[in-house]
């Protein structure tokens, strides 16, 4: 497919949570035209986030799309990817890009047989479902990309214009890229969990306030830390 004139692409999103939404907005501002979402569970939320944008089956996105991008949960996303290609929606030349961090692009293998283009884009953040706060930490961020040799610039350019700054993980390194992930998310979260519930025994009204500049300071002194041992620092968060 063209892409039409620019590289302007119509761009079609199969998963309303947190994160589909948001990706919309992001790309519908880097001047792509959206073409449809499938329904989710706040479907009001979606409307005010992507207002007017149609709400489809699966496959009539697909069929409307140069560009689908897939943001579903973990578990689902093999399974779709299959059920879509045996339906034959998937079309040649057509870009597939999912947002999970622990699939590569061979999990979109059913869609390449079919001529598609497989992309696998994951931003470092938590997705909060909020736009305003969602595309703020987009700018702020970090993607991994990991595409075929020949379409990685494409993988590379669509995680700029998402906001992030792209870095290429390797098809085999993705399992190791998402425990990481995971890792970080559920530590914070856990520590900051039991830190503030200590706080309140103690008779600490805002036990989540105290903590902000503390926990703020203390990942930020990791990071420097981490830089200094060779590691990737920048203002990102994470995803889930």
């Amino acid at each position: 497919m063209s892409g039409g004139r620019d590289g302007r692409l119509g761009v079609g999103v199969i998963g309303a949570g947190r994160v589909g939404p948001v990706i919309a907005a992001a790309l519908a501002g880097a001047g792509h035209a959206l073409t449809g979402i499938t329904s989710g569970s706040d479907d009001d939320r979606v409307e005010a986030i992507l207002p007017g944008l149609p709400v489809l089956a699966a496959d009539e996105v697909v069929r409307r799309s140069e560009l689908v991008v897939i943001a579903v949960p973990h578990d689902e996303l093999a399974g779709l990817v299959a059920g879509l290609a045996e339906m034959g929606a998937w079309q040649p030349g057509q870009l597939v890009l999912h947002t999970d961090p622990a699939y590569g692009t061979r999990v979109l293998d059913p869609a390449a047989r079919l001529g598609a283009i497989p992309l696998a884009i994951h931003p470092a953040i938590v997705f909060t479902g909020v736009s305003s706060v969602d595309l703020r930490q987009l700018a702020q961020s970090y993607a991994a990309v990991t595409a075929p040799a020949p379409v990685l610039p494409i993988a590379q350019a669509l995680a700029v214009e998402l906001g992030c700054e792209p870095v290429v993980v390797a098809e085999d390194d993705r399992a190791t890229y998402a425990e990481a992930i995971a890792t970080a998310t559920e530590f914070s979260r856990s520590i900051v969990r039991q830190s503030s519930e200590l706080l309140g025994r103690v008779g600490v009204e805002n036990p989540g306030g105290y903590l902000s500049a503390l926990v703020r300071s203390s990942v930020d002194q990791a990071l420097v830390e981490g830089a200094g041992r060779g590691g990737l620092v920048g203002d990102a968060t994470i995803d889930e």
